[in-house]
């Protein structure tokens, strides 16, 4: 199956890394048996939106294809459209299942942002102590649907990834820090000439302050200028403000990404 969407063929810059891509034709099954409870890590994703018989039908291949490999008790399923086609999501909605519809922004060029903070540094993450507090700092910004424990599980094997990716040449992890306090951070990595963003978070009690703008700005630029990259992708939630922060760094929106996913209520 060859992915058209610039989201999730950019999401794919994962698990190619330490993960499973399993091409069925029409779908694709995308693992990480190292961090189970990643939702978006272990999912499903399809050629086409859902339509009549699809619930049933894709969660049997959920539980085959993942959920009975690595013990997922979540559900997630994407499918490969450019414009935010939704098909047939009611059934799924009425069985408790959450429909997320992002915005696909790229840029191939940035420009300081109105809002700046030009009291943060920024830079690429190296000690221990720098990787431990972007950890706490990406349980901060969670969902508030997520319960910290299990969330803590999820996050700590999730920025592993990032780190081992980071040493292995694959992109870095940047944070924006007041003094030696990290307030916000993200990653880039790479695959080919494409860019891919990563869990862009600004703490609670540091936001509204500019911080966020700056961070971005600066990792395009060293993307840019150090990494040699060509095009940047980022992928926000359409409701979220954080797209217009990015949009005024100069990224701009491409494509609408669409998925549904299920997790038993407080983990």
């Amino acid at each position: 199956m060859q992915v058209r969407s610039l989201g999730y063929r950019t999401d794919l810059i994962f698990p190619r890394f330490d993960g499973m891509i399993l091409d069925h034709g029409d779908y694709l099954v995308i693992q990480t048996p190292t961090n189970p409870t990643y939702y978006w890590g272990n999912f499903l994703l399809f050629a086409n939106p859902p339509g009549a018989g699809d619930l049933g039908r894709w969660k049997a291949l959920f539980k085959r294809e993942i959920g009975d490999q690595i013990q997922a008790e979540h559900l997630a399923f994407g499918w490969d459209s450019t414009t935010g086609e939704l098909g047939l999501v009611e059934p799924f909605l009425a069985a408790g299942f959450n429909l997320s519809q992002n915005v696909v922004l790229s840029t191939r060029q940035v420009q300081v942002p109105p809002k700046y903070n030009y009291e943060v540094m920024v830079r690429s993450l190296s000690a221990d102590w720098e990787w431990e507090q972007a950890l706490q700092n990406q349980v901060s910004t969670r969902d508030p649907e997520h319960s910290l424990e299990g969330y803590l599980v999820f996050k700590r094997d999730q920025m592993q990834r990032y780190r081992r990716m980071s040493e292995a040449g694959l992109g870095h992890w940047f944070g924006a820090f007041l003094g030696e306090q990290l307030v916000a951070d993200l990653g880039v990595f790479v695959a080919g000439k494409l860019g891919r963003f990563q869990s862009v978070g600004t703490h609670p009690d540091f936001r509204r302050r500019g911080i966020c703008g700056a961070l971005v700005y600066q990792a395009s630029r060293y993307a840019f200028d150090q990494m040699e990259l060509e095009t940047l992708v980022m992928v926000a939630d359409e409701d979220y403000h954080a797209a217009k922060i990015y949009e005024s760094v100069g990224f701009e929106p491409q494509e609408r990404q669409v998925g549904l996913d299920w997790w038993p209520k407080g983990a």
